[in-house]
C-alpha cells in the first residue's frame, strides 16, 4: 500500500511540474541550447540541399564521381536517415533526450568531415551514410526537445524560433555554397562539406550543457532533477516578463506506465496518427528531395541547359533565401491556423506550384520562370511543410513513446526519398520532365487532407491534453 501511495504522489507531483511549464508566459530555454539546437537544424538543413550543389555539373568532374554514382550517394545518405532516426529516436525515449543530441551531433561531424576528404565512390557512400545516420537522429531529436521544453501556449511559435534560425541552413547556406562552388569548382565542393563538419562540432560541445527535458526526467522518476529544472525555468520567465507570480497551473492528470516505446502502437488512436503522418511526411519527402537534391542534376542533362550551368545553380541557390523567408512568415500564422489545415495548403501551393513553375521554366529555357518556381517552392513548400511536419509529428503522441513514433514516421518516410532520388532520373525521359516533377508532388496533397480529419487541435493545448488525458496511455 505504502508504494502504491508513493507511486501516486509521483504521479501527482509529475503532474504538476509539466503543468508548471506550460503556464509560463515566456520560454526560458538557455540562449546556448536554443543557439545549438538551432545549428543542429542549420547543419541538416544545409547538408539536405548543399550535397546537391557539390555535385552540380559545376564542380561534379572534381569529385572523382560519376553523375549516377552521384546520384547513389545521395541516396545512401538519406538510406542512412532511417536507422539514424529508429535506433538514436528509440534510445532517446529509453536513455535521454540530451545524450542521443550529443551523439547526432557527433555523427553529423564525422560523416562531414570523412565527405570533404573522399577521393572515391566507397569513401563518399560510407561518409554519407554515416551523416544520414547522424541528421536523421537529429531532424527527430530537437523538435522532440523542443515541444517538451517550451509552454503550451504559442508553442509553435516558440518551436518557429528555433526553426527560423535553423531554415538558414536552407536558404544562406545553399547561397553562400552556390557562391564557393562557382568561385573555385575544384575544392570548393570539399569547403561546402567542411563548414557542415565544423559547425557539427561545435555543437556537439554546446550541447553538453543542455539539461535534460523535464517530461524525460519526470519519465525517470528524477523528481528531484525536474524539481530543480523548473524552479530555475519560472525564476527566469518571472524575470524576463517582469512579473512577481505566475498564473496557476491547469493540472492534467493522466495514466503512466512503465512500457516499451514501441506499446505506443497498441492504442489504436496514437496508432492512427503516427501512420497517417507517416504517410503524409513519406509522400512530402518522395517529392520535396528530388527538387532538393536532383534538379540541377537533371538540368544538367537537358541540352538547351549546357551553356547555362553556372547560371541555374546560382539562382538555385539564391531561391534558398526564400526558405528563410518563408519560415518568418509562418509565425504570423501558425498558431492560429490548424496544423494540418496549413500542412495541405503548403503542400499544394509550395511544392505542387513551385516545382511545376520551375520544372516548366527548365524546359522552356526561361531562367525568370525557373527562378519564380524555385522561390515559390522554398518560401511556402520547404520554409512551411517541414516544420508543420515535425510538429505533427511530437505533438501528437505520449512522451513515453515520442521520440521513438517520431523516428519511425520520418525515418519510414525517409524511404520516400531514397526511393525518388533513385528513380526520377530515369523516369523522366519516359513520362517527360513536367508530368513525372508534378506526378511526384500530387500524392503528399491527399495526404494532408487526410490529416485534417486525423489529427486533433493542438493549439494552445499542453500534450498530456492531447494525449495522455484524452487518448490514454
Amino acid at each position: 500500500m505504502a508504494d502504491e501511495n508513493s507511486s501516486q504522489q509521483n504521479k501527482n507531483i509529475a503532474a504538476q511540474l509539466i503543468a508548471r511549464i506550460d503556464r509560463l508566459p515566456v520560454t526560458v530555454l538557455p540562449l546556448s541550447v536554443v543557439i545549438s539546437l538551432a545549428f543542429g537544424y542549420f547543419i541538416a538543413l544545409y547538408d539536405v540541399i548543399d550535397v546537391g550543389i557539390a555535385f552540380s555539373a559545376t564542380s561534379l568532374q572534381y569529385t572523382g564521381l560519376t553523375s549516377s554514382e552521384a546520384s547513389i550517394v545521395v541516396s545512401l545518405g538519406l538510406f542512412g536517415y532511417i536507422p539514424g532516426a529508429l535506433l538514436l529516436g528509440y534510445l532517446a525515449d529509453r536513455i535521454g533526450r540530451k545524450p542521443m543530441l550529443m551523439t547526432t551531433a557527433l555523427l553529423t561531424a564525422i560523416g562531414s568531415l570523412g565527405n570533404a576528404f573522399s577521393s572515391n565512390f566507397i569513401e563518399f557512400s560510407v561518409f554519407r551514410f554515416i551523416t544520414g545516420m547522424g541528421i536523421g537522429g537529429d531532424l527527430i531529436l530537437v523538435p522532440t526537445y523542443l515541444v517538451e521544453m517550451v509552454p503550451a501556449k504559442n508553442r509553435a511559435k516558440y518551436f518557429n524560433l528555433v526553426y527560423i534560425a535553423g531554415w538558414a541552413g536552407l536558404g544562406l547556406g545553399p547561397f553562400m555554397a552556390s557562391y564557393i562552388d562557382v568561385a573555385n569548382p575544384e575544392i570548393g565542393w570539399r569547403v561546402i562539406f567542411l563548414v557542415g563538419a565544423t559547425l557539427a562540432f561545435i555543437v556537439f560541445a554546446i550541447r553538453g550543457h543542455a539539461s535534460e527535458t523535464v517530461r524525460m526526467l519526470v519519465l525517470k522518476g528524477k523528481i528531484d532533477e525536474a524539481e530543480k529544472v523548473v524552479k530555475d525555468m519560472e525564476e527566469k520567465a518571472m524575470k524576463k516578463a517582469g512579473v512577481t507570480t505566475l498564473p496557476e497551473p491547469t493540472v492534467f492528470n493522466f495514466e503512466t506506465k512503465k512500457v516499451d516505446p514501441f506499446y505506443v502502437f497498441k492504442n489504436p488512436k496514437y496508432r492512427v496518427r503516427v501512420i497517417a503522418v507517416m504517410l503524409s511526411i513519406f509522400f512530402f519527402y518522395f517529392g520535396e528531395y528530388p527538387y532538393l537534391t536532383e534538379f540541377l542534376l537533371w538540368t544538367s542533362t537537358v541540352p538547351s541547359l549546357n551553356s547555362l550551368s553556372n547560371q541555374i545553380t546560382l539562382y538555385y541557390g539564391d531561391a534558398g533565401i526564400a526558405t528563410f523567408i518563408g519560415a518568418i512568415l509562418l509565425r504570423a500564422v501558425i498558431d492560429k491556423v490548424r496544423r494540418p489545415i496549413l500542412t495541405t495548403i503548403s503542400y499544394f501551393v509550395g511544392m505542387v506550384l513551385g516545382v511545376a513553375i520551375a520544372v516548366i521554366g527548365a524546359t522552356s529555357a526561361n531562367l525568370t520562370m525557373m527562378l519564380i518556381g524555385f522561390v515559390l517552392a522554398n518560401l511556402i513548400g520547404v520554409g512551411w511543410s517541414n516544420q508543420l511536419n515535425y510538429l505533427n509529428g511530437t505533438e501528437n503522441v505520449p512522451t513515453y513513446a515520442r521520440a521513438t513514433a517520431f523516428a519511425f514516421s520520418d525515418g519510414v518516410a525517409h524511404l520516400g526519398a531514397a526511393i525518388s532520388t533513385a528513380i526520377i532520373l530515369s523516369i523522366i525521359p519516359v513520362l517527360g520532365a513536367v508530368t513525372t516533377w508534378i506526378l511526384f508532388q500530387i500524392p503528399m496533397v491527399i495526404m494532408g487532407i487526410i490529416l485534417i480529419f486525423v489529427l486533433p487541435n493542438t493549439i494552445g493545448k499542453s500534450l498530456e491534453e492531447i494525449n495522455e488525458a484524452s487518448a490514454g496511455v
